[in-house]
């Protein structure tokens, strides 16, 4: 018997009204657009247990947002994220038995499948230092933004551990190729900004007191698309890493098939053959 539509829409929420404890949230004026700011400025936005859940448990429920249809994530204080905190989180891992540990890595893989999950595009605006957890968070974005002071390092080799951390041996050869990739987790050093940006890294760099601005402006243009197309593009996007070009194309034309059926479909053409602007709805 079929489910009641009331009941399979009962995890759509808006998600204006979310209310974290480590790390703050905003939305835009017209609800489209949510920010997180990594708000520990003294400490360059160092993550902890408690951070790396909510900020998984955010990207989580961002699939049944009803109003966010772009996120931007950032970090306060002119830095983006110094990755885990060496004394909340690096310390207490000397001290954990293999299961707790492994909970833990798998906790902090859960927040990038979360990212590359929602169906929102993500846009880092990256500052400053961005290294370890913050460099794969903004490595999970779909979009990132730097400065001429961005420095990001996979830095994992440099505390004793693996460049494999979080997805970075499958995310970054993608992004900037396996030789250039390699190197940096290998040494762990940071990749300058002008690095990043002819690498492909970067979509773009701009002046520090700029970036969130900028940001915000890239997210809203994208907002104001057909949202629930972006959100297919989003899915094959990851989903076509692992396909050939014939199911690739297949999986192409059943997608496109989908959004032909959308209102926002029918408003493009109307805006067409009116000569206007189309407004999208996201449905």
């Amino acid at each position: 018997m079929d489910q009641p539509a009331s009941d399979m829409r009962h995890h759509k929420r808006p998600f204006a009204d979310f209310a974290p404890r480590h790390f703050l949230w905003r939305v835009s004026a017209d609800g489209k657009v949510g920010t997180v700011t990594l708000n520990r400025p003294e400490r360059k936005n160092p993550l902890t247990f408690d951070a790396y859940a909510e900020l998984r448990d955010l990207f989580r429920g961002l699939v049944y947002a009803t109003d966010i249809k772009a996120v931007v994530i950032h970090g306060a204080g002119g830095n983006f994220c110094s990755g885990g905190d060496v004394h909340e989180i690096i310390g207490p891992l000397t001290r954990m038995s293999m299961p707790e540990l492994l909970d833990f890595t798998r906790m902090t893989g859960d927040l990038i499948k979360a990212m590359r999950a929602c169906p929102q595009p993500v846009i880092a605006a990256v500052d400053g230092v961005c290294a370890g957890a913050g460099a794969m968070m903004a490595l999970a974005s779909d979009l990132r933004l730097g400065t001429a002071g961005a420095r990001t390092a996979f830095l994992f080799v440099r505390v004793g551990l693996a460049g494999a951390d979080m997805g970075a041996c499958s995310l970054l050869p993608r992004v900037i190729g396996q030789g250039r990739a390699s190197e940096l987790l290998y040494t762990g050093r940071a990749m300058s900004a002008d690095e990043g940006l002819q690498w492909g890294f970067f979509n773009a760099l701009h002046d520090s007191p700029l970036l969130l601005e900028e940001a915000h402006a890239l997210a809203a243009r994208i907002a104001a698309g057909p949202t629930f197309a972006h959100g297919i593009t989003k899915k094959l996007l990851h989903q076509e890493w692992n396909m050939g070009l014939d199911e690739a194309i297949e999986a192409e034309a059943q997608a496109q098939a989908i959004c032909m059926q959308t209102e926002d479909f029918r408003r493009a053409y109307e805006a067409f053959v009116a000569k206007s602007t189309p407004t999208f709805e996201g449905n």
